[in-house]
């Protein structure tokens, strides 16, 4: 008896602690997505990290949007497996969507509803209690400069407005990872540097922000991780030094890995401004 309690012990013995590390805020494995003949997504990898402010950029039709879309749970892909802080998307999908926010492009919205109803309808939906939904949309509505606008209905709200209620509904249930499919695009500049601070200090918190954009300087200014998309595949992931590499700017950079640096149309459209 005594041999076999001493064989057990050891067998349990505890081996040193090692501190697990941080799963990534997104890991996406061979992620396809066709929509009849047309490849929109084509096979892409990605490890984005937790903690940072990260952009996805490619030009137009790159797939981005739809990337984002599987990502989030809105678009099931037909190949490929994605993960949000170690969960699974399509599998856990309750537990990954109540530990994320999301800002779609072409956002639509309750519109009959004020800008206060709406987010006491999103937090009541989200679960929180009254008292928290009421004192975050108090301060969401106060930072975003919308609270002289709050009792307005959002179908009366400009572009700029709508992407800030939006932001306010996507944050409002203190998410882990927050994704923004071109938060920016139709901004005006006042309420994209307020976009701009809200973020910032969302990330400084150790949240993680992906957004989309194509807007090189941008995505320079505010990002320290980037991946480049082009045809559905994934020209370069890194922090933003090396995606840049040697060249002088993100910019140029971005144009040489799409394959669009170097271009010259000087003696394109040669027609046109021409003597009447």
């Amino acid at each position: 008896m005594t041999d076999r309690t001493d064989s057990e012990k050891a067998d349990r013995a505890v081996e040193p602690d090692v501190p697990r590390a941080t799963p990534p805020a997104v890991r996406v494995e061979g992620l396809w997505k066709r929509f009849g003949d047309h490849t929109a997504v084509a096979g892409i990898d990605l490890v984005l990290p937790a903690g940072k402010f990260i952009g996805l950029v490619g030009p137009n039709g790159a797939g981005k949007t739809t990337t984002l879309s599987m990502v989030t749970g809105l678009l099931r892909p037909d190949l490929g497996r994605i993960e949000i802080g170690g969960r699974d998307v399509w599998r856990d999908p309750v537990e990954v969507k109540s530990r994320i926010g999301v800002l779609p492009e072409g956002l639509r919205l309750f519109e009959r509803l004020s800008g206060r109803e709406l987010l006491a309808y999103t937090g009541r939906l989200r679960g929180l209690p009254g008292e928290d939904v009421d004192s975050r949309a108090n301060q969401l509505l106060d930072v975003l400069d919308l609270a002289g606008a709050q009792h307005k209905l959002v179908i009366d709200y400009s572009t700029g407005m709508r992407k800030k209620i939006g932001l306010a509904a996507a944050l409002l249930h203190n998410p882990e990872v927050l994704f923004l499919d071109e938060p920016f695009e139709g901004v005006d500049p006042v309420s994209a540097q307020t976009i701009r601070g809200v973020l910032e200090r969302y990330t400084g918190s150790g949240a993680t922000v992906v957004f989309s954009s194509h807007v090189m300087e941008l995505v320079e200014s505010l990002c320290d991780w980037v991946a480049v998309m082009a045809a559905g595949t994934i020209r370069a992931q890194g922090t933003l030094a090396e995606v840049r590499g040697d060249a002088s700017s993100l910019q140029n950079a971005f144009l040489e890995l799409v394959g669009a640096g170097g271009r010259d149309d000087s003696a394109a459209l040669d027609w046109l401004g021409g003597a009447r």
